[in-house]
């Protein structure tokens, strides 16, 4: 999974498909990574795969808030949040469905 500040990119290790989560694709480019260019999400263990989660966060007329990316390494369990993101535009139904 490649992560920074403002997305993801996920792959799949048994079909070595890859995927943008949420609205990450929009702002994958160098332009908008200035000093926060993307790398490889890692495990203190060494291991580079994981099973993912991600979560949303509505506001009150549910409208997604803020995106966040947590990772399961699958050698050890260790858990933690790898990347999180403000969304400040609207409509954001469609996000919901783009893990």
């Amino acid at each position: 999974m490649g992560v920074n500040a403002t997305g993801a990119e996920r792959e799949c290790s048994g079909r070595s498909s890859r995927a943008f989560v949420a609205d990450s694709e929009e702002c994958w480019n160098e332009e908008s990574w200035e000093d926060d260019e993307p790398g490889a999400a890692g495990c203190p263990c060494g291991s580079e795969e994981f099973e993912a989660a991600v979560a949303f966060s509505l506001g009150g007329d549910g409208s997604v808030r803020w995106v966040t990316v947590g990772l399961r390494c699958v050698k050890d369990g260790f858990c933690g949040i790898h990347a999180g993101w403000k969304i400040d535009y609207s409509p954001t139904e469609h996000l919901l469905t783009m893990v």
